[in-house]
């Protein structure tokens, strides 16, 4: 017997292309990202990285929480990263919380805007220097969405490693 689909379901999910290894992700940027998953595990909330939203927008990492809470993570690996940057507002309809995260040697004081919050993160570990202004509290319907994309990509992605065929 096979499973049948819901056409709304492949319309409001999009495709994960995600790979562990993909090749496209600079020693920085991976050092960054172990680092934060580390930090969010310690705070108890469940990391999944690459996650693509309904927009097509792809988030670096973002994090579910104990309490449902969602935090967003983009990670910058140096200036010219940053700066070629143009999508990481519309990250914020998607997230109670939103961080940049960065190595040690950004100058994140200087370039970083004011209102959001920052991450300094290295292979070992991370620490947050400052929370965001925004703390957009998700309308219900929304926080229903995004958890459930979250959870099905990330049960999707340990289908994938344990059935790899």
């Amino acid at each position: 017997m096979s499973p049948t689909r819901n056409e709304d379901d492949e319309a409001s999910e999009p495709e994960d292309s995600f790979q562990l290894f993909d090749g496209r992700q600079s020693p920085t940027a991976a050092a960054v990202q172990r680092g934060c998953a580390r930090l969010l595990a310690n705070m108890n909330f469940a990391p999944v990285t690459e996650l693509t939203l309904v927009t097509g927008r792809r988030a670096d990492m973002m994090a579910l929480g104990p309490k449902g809470d969602i935090i967003i993570i983009e990670i910058k690996s140096s200036v010219a990263d940053y700066m070629a940057d143009n999508k990481w507002e519309d990250y914020l309809d998607y997230c109670d919380r939103f961080f940049f995260a960065v190595p040690p040697e950004f100058p994140a004081e200087e370039l970083l805007p004011d209102d959001v919050g920052y991450i300094v993160a290295d292979k070992y570990g991370a620490e947050i220097l400052r929370e965001g202004a925004h703390d957009g509290r998700l309308p219900p319907a929304r926080r229903k969405a995004v958890t459930l994309l979250f959870a099905r990509m990330a049960a999707r992605r340990v289908m994938r490693f344990l059935d790899p065929e």
